[in-house]
C-alpha cells in the first residue's frame, strides 16, 4: 500500500472540482481519466492540481471530509498557494501513493 494522499483533479476549464484519498494515486488518476467516477466522466475532471500527503490513512479521510465541506473559493486558495499556474501534477507523483 502507498502512500495516503488526499488530491483535487480539475476539469481543462477549471470550472469542476474533484477532491478524493487514496494510496494509490496514479491508478486513482488512471481510473478519472477512463471516467470510471460518475462526476469526473461528466465533468472532465482529470487534471491533477493539488496533492496532500499524509502519514496515516485515517489523517488523509479527515482532511478529504475537512476539504469537501469548504467554499469553493476557500479550497482555490488553498490550490493556488501551492499550485497558482493550476499545472497538471501528473508527471511529478513518482513518490506518491
Amino acid at each position: 500500500m502507498g502512500q495516503p494522499v488526499v488530491y483535487i483533479v480539475a476539469s481543462r476549464t477549471g470550472r469542476a472540482l474533484y477532491i478524493g484519498v487514496t494510496t494509490d494515486l496514479p491508478r486513482r488518476l488512471e481510473e478519472h481519466r477512463r471516467g470510471e467516477s460518475i462526476h469526473t466522466a461528466k465533468y472532465k475532471v482529470d487534471k491533477l492540481i493539488y496533492v496532500e500527503p499524509f502519514e496515516t490513512a485515517p489523517g488523509a479521510i479527515d482532511r478529504e471530509k475537512q476539504l469537501k465541506k469548504w467554499r469553493r473559493d476557500k479550497k482555490i486558495t488553498l490550490i493556488n498557494r501551492s499550485n497558482p499556474e493550476w499545472r497538471d501534477l501528473s508527471g511529478e507523483i513518482h513518490d506518491l501513493g
